[in-house]
């Protein structure tokens, strides 16, 4: 078995794209947070109101041996829009843009080769930023495994 790995992906209302990652091969953890913004330690509130400049994001803990990096890129790429920017369906303001954050070349340059494979599957641009992966700020517990606790999966 190898050593898991860690991924940061925004797409939208962090819950959906929670349970969506947690729900593939070889993943083994997933956290809701904020990330991609200025404030240390943002609250729900604070970055909802958009002054942060946080992402709502996902941390995905996976077993490279059971789902490679570039198979969470195809993943994250059918669970979202990644041609709208700032919004995620109904959910508008820059915490809903599609993002990916790397953690080291390798990653940026599959996100990068990935994003340009899954442009060929789009009409409009795609507008996904991929950026340098900072400090992950959990969300509060509440939001952890929102979906699961409230539909009981």
């Amino acid at each position: 078995m190898s050593d898991t790995q860690q991924a940061v992906f925004a797409a939208g209302c962090f819950w959906g794209v929670e349970s969506r990652f947690r729900a593939l091969p070889g993943v083994r953890d997933a956290r809701v947070g904020y990330t991609g913004g200025s404030a240390d330690n943002p609250t729900y509130r604070q970055v909802c109101g958009g002054g942060t400049g946080h992402a709502e994001a996902v941390e995905v803990d996976f077993d490279p041996d059971e789902s490679s990096y570039a198979q969470l890129l195809d993943a994250f790429w059918g669970m979202h829009d990644p041609t709208q920017k700032d919004r995620q369906g109904p959910d508008v303001g820059s915490q809903y843009r599609s993002a990916i954050f790397y953690r080291d070349a390798a990653q940026k340059a599959e996100a990068e080769e990935s994003r340009a494979r899954a442009q060929k599957r789009f009409s409009r641009p795609i507008v996904t930023e991929i950026a340098a992966a900072g400090t992950f700020w959990m969300a509060e517990d509440y939001h952890q495994r929102y979906l699961e606790k409230r539909r009981g999966f």
